[in-house]
Formats: C-alpha cells, sequence, structure tokens
C-alpha cells in the first residue's frame, strides 16, 4: 500500500468521530507539497466559514483565528486529515493554541 492510501484509511477513521457545528467549526488541514491549507468547515450546513494558506499568508494559523475570534468561535475540533501529528502538522496546531483557539 501506498502513503497516500495509508493516509485516507487514517482519515476515514478520523472523520467518522468528529464533526464540526456552527459554534465549533472543525478546522481540517492538506498539506501539499509546497504549501499547507486549513478550513473552517460548518458541517451542519455543508459551509465553510474561514480559510487560510501559506500561498497566500505568512502566517495562515494566526489568520485563521483572527477570522474565527472575529465571528466570535474560540473552541473548534482540529482535523488532521490523516496526517500524522508531528512536524508540520503539530506547528499548525500549536500555532492555532497560541492564537487563542482551543481544542
Amino acid at each position: 500500500m501506498t502513503k497516500n492510501i495509508l493516509r485516507l484509511k487514517r482519515k476515514k477513521r478520523i472523520r467518522a468521530k468528529i464533526i464540526g457545528t456552527g459554534s465549533i467549526p472543525r478546522v481540517a488541514v492538506f498539506r501539499s507539497n509546497k504549501n499547507i491549507y486549513l478550513q473552517a468547515i460548518d458541517d451542519k450546513k455543508g459551509i465553510t466559514l474561514a480559510s487560510a494558506s501559506t500561498l497566500k499568508d505568512k502566517d495562515p494559523a494566526g489568520k485563521l483565528a483572527q477570522d474565527l475570534q472575529s465571528k466570535k468561535i474560540k473552541k473548534i475540533v482540529f482535523d488532521r486529515s490523516g496526517y500524522l501529528y508531528h512536524g508540520k502538522v503539530k506547528q499548525l496546531a500549536e500555532a492555532l493554541r497560541k492564537a487563542g483557539l482551543e481544542f
């Protein structure tokens, strides 16, 4: 099995357990070879509340936290999308916590 297939299996297991709402959105992470993308998602309505990426922003975690706090959202559910919790994903989670979000 390839790394991507194993990641997608982990992603499926994770997504079965977590769900985002309007007051506590799910923050999904996508990692490409060059950039990291974040989305705060309300799964009940199926909409994206806020998004950020390293493509547009130098500090995507700070921008996402600022956008969510302007909407009076302080709690999130972190969806690592099957990526292992180390390296860039772990740094991103710590940056979101430092920016004032709770999860």
